[in-house]
């Protein structure tokens, strides 16, 4: 674990930090090249990127807030103001509809920059999963297999004891305060996604005739990367027993994906540019 990088002046650059920033530059660059292969100007990407990154930061804040309402109503402003508590498919959703706004004024086609965007979404999703990796962040519930790995200064620390408020299932005779082995789901995440990048970069020449599949195949696919790596995390917000909320929504995006992959498979007309007219 590497929770900090380096301090100035009193500020600490932690590796969860920079990941993101650096998950950002990524995911602009790639789009910026996917905009210029398609003919369109790749600048637009490092806009959309600042667009992203504002309207991701409130909606993973205002996901969490609404998540964890019971913590954080005594002082909303202050879990708002820190930096932990962010979440990703509120940022998603939050990122989405800054974009779409930024989109709408400019007045560009949507299907043909979301099939831009999709593999720089994948390529930024894991290398930010590599950060929850270094300060020890959204690990998995407790075991013994050869790769497990132990987060004593995780945040939180994966002790029994935090293992039991997320609602996993502790033998009572391990003490609260037992640091314990658990799955590394950060990297489950990171390597089933770069499968997905590599999957859509091979999708791409055969979907590129009808903007937008592209786009909703990541979504999908995305969708069942974490609905399988949800199996695995130490969650508090499960419910029937053994269902998370972000699988949930993981359920929701595959069938909104698959129904709009086949409405333009069949040539159907979805809105495909804005107009403010």
């Amino acid at each position: 674990m590497f929770p900090i990088l380096f301090e100035i002046g009193g500020f600490q650059v932690t590796s969860f930090g920079a990941s993101i920033a650096l998950s950002f530059l990524a995911a602009a660059w790639l789009v910026a090249r996917n905009l210029k292969r398609q003919g369109e100007n790749p600048e637009y990407a490092w806009d959309l990127a600042g667009w992203a990154a504002i309207g991701g930061i409130l909606g993973a804040k205002i996901y969490y807030l609404f998540l964890h309402f019971g913590e954080t109503a005594a002082n909303p402003w202050g879990a708002l103001l820190s930096r932990s508590g962010l979440v990703w498919y509120g940022g998603f959703i939050g990122g989405a509809l800054a974009v779409l706004f930024r989109l709408w004024q400019l007045k560009l086609p949507i299907w043909k920059y979301a099939d831009a965007v999709a593999p720089g979404l994948a390529l930024g999703y894991a290398i930010g999963r590599v950060g929850c990796f270094l300060v020890g962040d959204d690990y998995g519930a407790p075991t013994d297999a050869p790769w497990a790995v132990a987060f004593p200064q995780g945040a939180p620390p994966s002790t029994a004891g935090n293992l039991r408020a997320f609602g996993v299932d502790v033998p009572a005779s391990v003490p609260d305060g037992t640091v314990l082995a658990v799955h590394p789901t950060q990297l489950y995440e990171t390597g089933m996604t770069l499968i997905v990048l590599a999957i859509l970069i091979q999708l791409r020449p055969r979907l590129a005739a009808t903007p937008g599949r592209l786009f909703f195949a990541w979504l999908a696919l995305a969708g069942v990367e974490r609905f399988i790596v949800e199996i695995f995390r130490a969650k508090d917000d499960r419910f029937l027993g053994m269902f998370s909320v972000a699988q949930l929504i993981s359920v929701l995006l595959i069938a909104t994906a698959a129904a709009f992959w086949f409405t333009l498979q069949r040539g159907e007309r979805v809105p495909a540019k804005f107009s403010r007219a």
